[in-house]
């Protein structure tokens, strides 16, 4: 029997590791953060989770909050264009859901150990590689920190860009008002971003995350460089006049006497780098550390797709490790050929949305605010990026898609 150390304690080692227990695989989480941490800690994300991961987590056993009033059944979509904006919606099959990762991770740490599983505390320094490439049969790197997540090299191929496309500004707050049903919605201002607004199961119930998508050097990056400790007046000031003046319909659901941030460790601010890496390495002695979830493909959260495939993925690599004689380098090659097609698809569509809309995908959302057939179908694909980038990847498929779908506006 493999025996996997899987380091990190993200969506993507949990799953896996909870994965590896059902089948009676010996498999040790190695983080540095216990569940108490976390909790306690700042805001990790703010993460949605599609229906394709809820079906995971119901064959884990780790589905905790499935009550339906505190999850989310479509897009509510808002184009900000001067003159001329356009609103439209589109629904999924089945509901989404997010919850805080301050309470997501703790609780599936703690399923894991009840059941019998190992996480190990500790942070991993350069002379621990030696020993734990011995120890175990694979290296799983979930977690990008220390020393082994810097082992996997830049896949320049599919990482095009060299600094952050958005300037992110990502917080829990109160005095926003849910939408009945609840949605997610997505408000675009040309030239200042994107806004989503995520209802999300906090410590107080269902909050509002708000994550806001700047582009660097835009109207809105005063939201990213206002820090709420120097002065929570000047920042709640500072949203409220952005979200009024670029994100309306947005500013309309709040009550700007109670707007704030649930709790003032409920913030972050930044940037990433959208990027790909290489997924494996192969020490001396014939074993190999392999790359899982964001170590492996790091996107731009404006799509929600990072959670997702790396739930995905950690099930893609469970299934080879369950079949895989020996975990080589072909075991690898079947790793990869699994998930690629999903993981990269939606590195790829993620990339796109940071660009300047083409002409073709201008006709696309131009056509989705005229076609609800067309618009669940955009919006039901964030359960299978692949499917979206079959439809996206090239402005020749783009219009194909729009024409294809034209019988079903016929039929509405």
């Amino acid at each position: 029997m493999h025996k996997i150390g899987i380091v990190g304690a993200g969506i993507a080692g949990l799953h896996l590791a909870l994965y590896l227990q059902q089948r009676g695989v010996d498999a040790t989480i190695i983080t540095d953060r216990t569940p108490e941490e976390l909790a306690k800690g700042r805001l990790l994300n703010t993460v949605a989770h599609h229906h394709t991961t809820l079906a995971r987590e119901e064959a884990l056993g780790v589905n905790h909050w499935p009550d339906p009033n505190q999850h989310y059944y479509y897009h509510d979509h808002w184009l900000n264009i001067p003159g001329s904006p356009l609103n439209f919606s589109g629904r999924f099959s089945k509901p989404s859901r997010a919850v805080d990762y301050r309470i997501y991770l703790p609780a599936l740490m703690e399923d894991f150990t009840d059941r019998g599983g190992v996480i190990e505390y500790g942070r991993i320094e350069e002379d621990d590689i030696a020993a734990l490439v011995d120890r175990f049969d694979l290296l799983v790197v979930s977690t990008g920190k220390g020393p082994l997540g810097a082992i996997f090299s830049h896949d320049p191929d599919e990482s095009p860009f060299q600094q952050p496309q958005r300037r992110l500004s990502v917080g829990l707050y109160s005095g926003v008002r849910h939408t009945d049903p609840m949605n997610v919605t997505l408000s675009l201002s040309p030239g200042a971003g994107e806004l989503i607004v995520i209802p999300t199961i906090t410590f107080d119930g269902v909050g509002t995350a708000l994550l806001m998508e700047n582009v660097p050097g835009g109207p809105l990056e005063q939201t990213v460089t206002t820090k709420y400790d120097d002065g929570p007046a000047a920042f709640r000031q500072t949203v409220l006049e952005g979200l009024e003046q670029y994100h309306p319909a947005v500013y309309d659901r709040i009550d700007t006497t109670r707007f704030d941030l649930c709790q003032p460790n409920d913030l972050l601010q930044g940037g990433l780098v959208p990027t790909v890496r290489k997924t494996s390495v192969e020490f001396d002695n014939g074993k190999f550390a392999i790359a899982l979830g964001d170590v492996h493909v790091t996107v731009d959260p404006v799509n929600g797709q990072g959670a997702n495939i790396a739930s995905y993925a950690a099930f893609v690599m469970g299934e080879e490790i369950m079949k895989a004689p020996s975990l080589d380098r072909r075991f690898v090659e079947h790793v990869d050929m699994a998930r690629n097609d999903r993981c990269l698809g939606a590195a790829r569509w993620s990339n796109l949305m940071m660009a300047p809309p083409s002409e073709e995908m201008q006709m696309l959302l131009g056509a989705m605010s005229q076609n609800k057939a067309l618009c669940d179908e955009f919006t039901e694909n964030f359960n299978w990026p692949e499917r979206q980038w079959d439809n996206l990847s090239s402005p020749t498929r783009i219009r194909s898609w729009i024409e294809r779908s034209a019988p079903a506006r016929a039929a509405e």
